[in-house]
């Protein structure tokens, strides 16, 4: 069984009358295949090479194309086969051209279904991509350039997709929306996107689904989880679909963190991509997701070691109580498609999302803090002697969520020679009740510790205290809030040839509308415009290069979470964030070592403007919901990839990020998300004398953000980073069973594929924090950082099947 890489060539033959033609001839070098009785075929091409493919009938003049495709890439080609006419000349289709132009990386789905990860996903492989920071291997979030969580926008086929609310740390977040069992393509644009997307600071994931042209079945099996998946066509190819369901349990990892207990992480979902023909003209879709996430922990006891060699110090923590969190989201959406014409395309997308969302919990943690004993050969080496600080902390939560979305929109595409028109209308309706009830309580010593925005201080045992006894932290909130959107974009598009190169042409401009209202809520009725552009030219040199510029000025108008303050009062009048966004940037194509290279390098600029400041803790953003910041961030992000090994994908990525604000006129600070320094490695590998035997390493480094702040504090007054994040998981598979190999024994010919692998996460064992949870010394009136480590190494297994 040879290893190499190929592509997939599907579709539908059709005639001038729009009629299947059954049994046309397909060949390509030594492969080929017919279609079926719809007209349908299928048929695999080695991939990063030119593929000449011959479809030929004995009623019908042959077609000749050529194809050029990525590993891993399907790509649907629907000719139409003529009577009467002289034979078509050969065609060339290279599918990277768009991508090229339009500053969007494209990730291959096989890429997405191999290396899996600790959180299996699209997330993920960006992980390793320059401009990207995911320092939470048990978070799909992500944040892009400098921007926050709640910058990205997330479309699957063109509608856009909305995760929970409440979810405050990455251990209760469950699974990424997209899954990645039902991908066919995979678009991601790190910044300067087009006007067609929507009103976001950051990044657009751009997912397109499956339309099946035959029955699959794929399923795959580890210690944390499972997955199945089914597609199949109708018998008169009017219906098809494909549905995923997912299962996945994070004890193995959450059970290998350093605060023990009992800890039960179900996550499950099921979702649905449909497509059903009435006409040639006339197509409808349906996205169907149904996902229940629940988090139910028992914490007991946790020590954590910190300090310095000279200075060890641990925290020593026993729990009583208990954690129950859980998330139910039901979305549904339909897309109606017509086809007016060659030129025309007309669609109506309707879109509703709910979510039920409950954060319960009261858990008391004692805690001693203390130097530890650090002899070695000592019986008591590790313990703490000496304790610096004890005291307790009670904290309560019932927190509830319902919130449902509802969308409407129009979009429409006109193409006319070289120029393509597009433009949408969209109406958003958001009906949001949030009760939030939180408290937390500390006590040091036997004293409590009041907040320290107080204007009297505690200073017991030394003095006798006669102020009131307030709770540490308390928020009480109960909130209805209705946001109703309208939104609308015109852009156009051109390719062309200007002198010996050629040239692409983007400009287009979006306005929102929005308003807020509720119970005892009347917000003013705001409106932004945002232009933006793009222009591309491919020089007529003799190395491939390619040119980029973009740029434009985005708005985030405030969603739910930014109208919402620390205290969870709803401010209605909340302007919307805005950003310059300039990017510059270049492909450079070539062959080395007889292969195909490319690298990929972009340098950016934003200027933020009515910035909404906001603190992180693990993946939960609390905003001021005051515009009352300016903010900017630069870098550079440079991207390699090609064959490094003969066969495979793989990719070196770097990225430098600088990103500040001022809040206040105070004078500039880092931002939360301002993290410096990036390399990312995605490496495949195979033994060649035993193709079967593969290998792939997923290494990521990430210099420290900033680690935040104790409650009720001064932003300014800490700005200690969190230590370096460094990352490497590897996973080794054997392929067992290969599609395009026959097989003596019976049980063997029942799969397609058959693979068996062994993964390591976090291969060298590294204690990486996403946050710090603060300790004060009564005495000393000290604050400690106790980091939050994240997972240690771990082992999985894992069986993937295709049938």
């Amino acid at each position: 069984m040879g290893f190499s890489q190929s592509g997939t060539i599907k579709g539908v033959i059709l005639d001038e009358t729009n009629s299947p033609v059954p049994n046309v001839s397909i060949k390509a070098l030594d492969k080929g295949t017919t279609t079926n009785e719809n007209g349908f075929y299928e048929l695999k091409i080695p991939a990063n090479t030119d593929v000449t493919i011959e479809f030929t009938h004995i009623t019908f003049k042959r077609v000749v194309v050529t194809f050029k495709l990525k590993n891993g890439q399907e790509l649907e080609f629907n000719p139409v086969m003529l009577l009467n006419i002289e034979q078509i000349p050969t065609v060339v289709i290279n599918t990277n051209t768009r991508q090229k132009v339009d500053g969007v990386t494209t990730i291959s789905p096989q890429l997405l279904r191999t290396i899996k990860g600790a959180q299996p996903g699209v997330e993920n492989i960006l992980k390793t991509l320059p401009g990207i920071n995911i320092s939470n291997e048990l978070s799909t979030q992500y944040s892009v350039r400098g921007g926050n969580f709640d910058e990205n926008l997330v479309y699957v086929n063109e509608i856009e997709v909305y995760r929970p609310f409440l979810v405050r740390s990455g251990q209760q977040e469950g699974l990424s929306f997209v899954n990645t069992d039902l991908v066919q393509n995979v678009d991601f644009s790190a910044g300067g996107f087009q006007a067609k997307y929507g009103d976001k600071l950051s990044s657009v994931l751009d997912i397109t689904y499956k339309e099946p042209i035959r029955f699959a079945m794929n399923a795959d099996l580890s210690l944390t989880g499972g997955s199945l998946s089914a597609e199949a066509i109708s018998k008169d190819s009017k219906l098809s679909g494909i549905i995923g369901l997912r299962y996945r349990d994070n004890s193995l990892l959450l059970n290998s963190l350093e605060t023990e207990g009992i800890v039960k992480p179900v996550f499950a979902d099921a979702q649905t991509y449909l497509t059903y023909k009435f006409t040639d003209k006339f197509h409808v879709n349906f996205l169907g997701n149904i996902s229940i996430n629940k988090y139910n922990f028992q914490p007991q006891n946790r020590q954590t070691n910190f300090g310095t060699i000279d200075n060890p110090l641990a925290l020593i923590v026993f729990y009583d109580g208990q954690e129950k969190d859980k998330y139910q989201t039901y979305f549904g959406a339909i897309k109606a498609n017509y086809f007016l014409n060659d030129n025309v395309t007309l669609k109506l997308i309707a879109s509703t999302y709910h979510t039920l969302e409950e954060e319960y919990f009261d858990i008391l943690a004692q805690y001693r803090l203390g130097e530890v004993n650090s002899n070695i050969g000592d019986e008591n080496l590790g313990e703490v002697e000496f304790s610096e600080g004890i005291g307790s902390q009670l904290t309560h939560a019932r927190n509830d969520l319902d919130a449902l979305i509802t969308n409407i929109e129009h979009k429409g595409d006109y193409t006319k020679g070289e120029n393509t028109f597009e433009w949408s209308i969209k109406y958003t309706h958001e009906d949001i009740r949030d009760r939030l009830v939180e408290w937390e309580v500390i006590d040091s010593a036997g004293f409590s510790i009041n907040p320290p925005h107080l204007d009297f201080f505690n200073e017991q045992p030394y003095e006798p205290y006669q102020g009131p006894l307030v709770a540490f932290q308390n928020v009480r909130a109960t909130n209805s809030v209705q946001i109703d959107r309208l939104q609308a974009y015109l852009q156009w598009s051109k390719r062309t040839i200007l002198g010996d190169n050629e040239v692409f042409y983007n400009a287009g401009v979006r306005a929102h509308n929005w308003v807020v209202n509720g119970d005892g809520i009347s917000g003013e009725n705001q409106i932004v415009f945002s232009p933006r552009a793009q222009f591309a030219i491919k020089p007529n040199w003799n190395k491939d290069m390619l040119f980029r510029v973009a740029g434009g000025l985005y708005y985030q108008p405030p969603f739910y979470r930014e109208l919402r303050d620390s205290s969870g009062v709803v401010r209605p009048n909340v302007k919307a964030q805005k950003s310059i966004h300039f990017v510059l940037g270049n492909e450079y194509s070539f062959n080395m070592w007889d292969r195909p290279f490319k690298l990929v390098s972009e340098a950016y600029y934003k200027k933020m403007t009515d910035v909404n400041p906001y603190t992180i803790e693990n993946v939960r953003i609390r905003y001021r919901a005051k515009n009352n910041a300016e903010a900017y961030a630069y870098g550079l992000d440079l991207r390699l990839n090609g064959e490094f090994v003969p066969g495979t994908e793989s990719w070196f990525s770097f990225g430098y990020l600088k990103t500040e604000e001022n809040i206040d006129d105070r004078g500039y600070i880092a931002r939360p998300t301002d993290q410096r320094l990036k390399f990312g490695v995605l490496f495949q590998d195979y033994v060649p004398n035993i193709p079967e035997l593969k290998m792939y390493l997923n290494l990521v480094y990430n210099t420290g953000v900033p680690g935040g702040s104790p409650s009720y504090t001064d932003p300014y007054d800490y700005q200690n980073r969190l230590r370096d994040y460094k990352r490497a998981d590897v996973g080794f598979s054997y392929v067992i069973v290969d599609s395009e190999k026959q097989y003596k024994s019976n049980w063997k010919n029942n799969f397609k594929e058959l693979t068996l692998g062994v993964e390591i996460f976090n291969m060298f064992d590294v204690q990486n924090s996403i946050t710090n949870t603060w300790v004060r010394d009564v005495y000393s009136k000290r604050q400690y950082a106790i980091p939050n480590y994240l997972t240690p190494r771990v082992f999985n297994v894992r069986l993937t099947m295709k049938f």
